[in-house]
C-alpha cells in the first residue's frame, strides 16, 4: 500500500548541450549573404550566399536563393557541430541606404531554424547614421 501512494520518479532525458555560433545575415535587395563565425566573431565556420546558388544576377536576392543558402550553411554547422545560432540581421543603411533588409533575410532564418539548428536572439545590427553627408538627391530632392 505503502508503494502505491509514494510518486515514482522518471527518469529526465538529458539534454545535449548546444554549441553556439553567430549568423550574420546581411540582406539587400541585389544579394543575402550569410556568414557563420564562432561565438566571440573572429573565426568563420561556414559562409554562402544567393549568388552561390543561383544563375541569374536577377535573382541573387530572392527568398529560394536565400533558403537554398541557408540550407548549405546548416550542413556546413552541422559538420563543425554547431547547434544553435544567434542571429544577426543588417540591411545596407548608412545615409543613403535602405534601412530594411531585403526579402532573403526572413526567408533565411526560417529554413535555419527547420534544418535543425536553434534559434537564439535575433538582433538588427542595421548600421544608423549620427549625422552624416549630405543625401543624394540635391537641394530639391528626388522629383519622380
Amino acid at each position: 500500500m505503502k508503494e502505491d501512494t509514494e510518486k515514482k520518479e522518471f527518469a529526465k532525458p538529458k539534454q545535449k548541450k548546444v554549441r553556439w555560433g553567430i549568423a550574420h545575415i546581411y540582406a539587400s535587395y541585389n544579394n543575402t549573404i550569410i556568414h557563420v563565425t564562432d561565438i566571440s566573431g573572429t573565426e568563420t565556420l561556414a559562409k554562402a550566399s544567393g549568388g552561390m546558388v543561383v544563375k541569374q544576377d536577377r535573382l541573387e536576392s530572392s527568398p529560394t536563393a536565400a533558403m537554398a543558402a541557408a540550407k548549405i550553411i546548416a550542413e556546413q554547422c552541422a559538420e563543425k557541430g554547431i547547434t544553435g545560432l544567434n542571429v544577426r540581421v543588417k540591411a545596407p543603411g548608412g545615409h543613403n541606404g535602405p534601412m530594411s533588409p531585403g526579402p532573403g533575410a526572413q526567408a533565411a532564418i526560417r529554413a535555419l531554424s527547420r534544418s535543425g539548428l536553434r534559434i537564439g536572439q535575433i538582433e538588427d545590427v542595421t548600421p544608423i547614421p549620427h549625422d552624416s553627408c549630405r543625401k543624394r538627391g540635391g537641394k530639391r530632392g528626388r522629383r519622380v
